[in-house]
């Protein structure tokens, strides 16, 4: 499984249908967790983004710890 897939899998595990983006790599480190741009919202122009995450069930150290179990 690549990175990409595991940050995904991991994600819907704490909560599906999250809205988010991100640049470059999987965010599977606390450093490229912390640029992910959640969707909080939408207005007239698109969607309005966060980079803390509104969602309570997603923190990075429950996000990795769903990497470390996808690890096998």
């Amino acid at each position: 499984m690549t990175d990409t897939e595991k940050f995904i899998k991991a994600i819907n595990i704490l909560k599906s249908g999250v809205e988010y983006t991100y640049n470059d790599n999987a965010p599977i480190t606390e450093e490229l967790f912390n640029k992910i741009r959640w969707k909080t919202g939408e207005n007239s122009v698109g969607a309005i983004e966060s980079t803390t995450c509104p969602h309570s069930e997603i923190t990075w150290i429950l996000l990795k710890a769903e990497l470390d179990k996808l690890d096998g």
